[in-house]
């Protein structure tokens, strides 16, 4: 599920609606996604939360970063960005979404917001130049992630690198160096 959240009448706080309808327009043949409007948020989300294994945030967000500077929190840094101290408008409200999922054991495998360091939160129906700059880097990151979730997971039987840490010299394989 692809959610966006917002107030598209206060400029770039609308940030996290336009960069869900650029994404739209982008991958709306795919039928493995829903695309979600969650406007300023509620607690009739929880149930759209609670069905999906893969959930993509757009949010305006306070990053402490130049206006239009996009970030990803993918998995525990995306619950550890929430829980930290009040950054956007609508942090309290997904954070509290998310610790219902938690606590109905329903929280999504892969999660992770996107977050849009706004410029100005003011009356208008547009975003700034820079955050509308910032949003097909904030879709092509969405697009990043739905292709690394896509992938299988690491089995037992897969190959992975030999680590050779801490091993004495004569018990290294001998590679004729």
């Amino acid at each position: 599920m692809i959610l966006g959240i917002g107030n598209t009448l206060l400029s770039d706080e609308g940030a996290g609606i336009h960069a869900l309808n650029l994404m739209k327009e982008t991958f709306d043949a795919r039928s493995d996604l829903t695309f979600l409007d969650g406007g300023t948020l509620s607690f009739s989300l929880a149930c759209w939360i609670e069905e999906c294994h893969h959930l993509i945030v757009f949010d305006a967000a306070e990053l402490h970063a130049p206006p239009g500077t996009v970030k990803v929190f993918a998995g525990s840094d995306m619950d550890a960005y929430l829980g930290a101290a009040k950054r956007s408008a609508h942090e309290v409200g997904l954070m509290d979404l998310m610790d219902i999922a938690r606590l109905t054991d329903h929280l999504p495998v892969n999660r992770a917001l996107i977050g849009i360091q706004p410029q100005v939160m003011d009356w208008g129906m547009q975003p700034t130049e820079n955050v509308g700059h910032a949003l097909p880097e904030a879709v092509d990151q969405a697009a990043t992630l739905l292709h690394l979730w896509a992938q299988p997971p690491l089995t037992d039987a897969t190959p992975t690198a030999v680590q050779h840490r801490n091993t004495p010299p004569s018990e290294l394989p001998k590679t004729g160096a």
